[in-house]
């Protein structure tokens, strides 16, 4: 029942800057323009948030969910966002050693 109630905290207050596989599905759906780039999903639900998931796997389907795939705008705009991620990432102490699965 708990579980019912909990809520992601956004993608400024996710682990380190949202490197986690919930923030990747926020960026993706940013970078497929299902949400606009400014929002963090902070306070969504755990169902939002899977309902934000199936629309991000539906949109990455066509491509193979593979960056190579995408047409050079989306393929921008996932570099722009992903870039800029992980760089606030680095800057609060991520590392992708921190994760050597």
């Amino acid at each position: 029942m708990r579980q019912q109630h909990k809520t992601y905290p956004g993608l400024d207050e996710d682990s380190y800057g949202g490197m986690t596989p919930t923030g990747n599905i926020v960026r993706d759906a940013q970078v497929f323009g299902l949400i606009p780039e400014d929002e963090t999903c902070a306070g969504w639900s755990i169902a939002a948030i899977q309902e934000l998931y199936d629309k991000v796997s539906d949109a990455w389907q066509p491509y193979g969910h593979l960056v190579s795939q995408l047409p050079e705008d989306l393929r921008a705009r996932h570099k722009r966002i992903y870039d800029a991620a992980l760089a606030r990432a680095r800057e609060q102490g991520w590392s992708p050693e921190l994760y050597p699965d």
